[in-house]
């Protein structure tokens, strides 16, 4: 997976691209980087990224939310990412609002989730907040 193309669509490699995110947070710069990562750690079903890159008052709580989480991320295959717009978080913000688009396929054929998502920095990185 390492040298395999990101599967946020950054035509970078996932190594030099969301894998520096999802081992360590911390590096993750802009809010729309943050999202990023969090579409790619969507396609790994990388449940604990997921837990870790969602605001601590708005994450899911139970061990069993977080196991169907993953278990849906699993479930689908996705197809890709488009990012509409970033509004403010750059590095210097503290809050930031990302619009896309992230399509997947599912029993049903290509279902695409459209979501304004707000984001901002928690503990010194940044963190999903939630969905306008």
């Amino acid at each position: 997976m390492e040298n395999n193309p990101c599967p946020c669509g950054s035509k970078k490699s996932y190594k030099e691209c969301c894998g520096i995110a999802h081992n360590d947070i911390h590096q993750v710069k802009t809010a729309e980087q943050l999202m990023r990562s969090r579409y790619s750690a969507f396609t790994l079903a990388n449940g604990e990224y997921l837990n870790l890159s969602h605001h601590s008052k708005t994450r899911p709580q139970g061990r069993r939310e977080r196991r169907d989480l993953v278990k849906w991320a699993k479930s689908v295959k996705w197809d890709h990412l488009e990012v509409l717009q970033a509004i403010k978080g750059s590095e210097d913000d503290a809050e930031g609002v990302v619009e896309f688009k992230a399509y997947f396929r599912d029993s049903g054929g290509l279902q695409v989730i459209h979501e304004k998502s707000t984001f901002i920095k928690e503990n010194g990185h940044w963190v999903y907040d939630t969905a306008l």
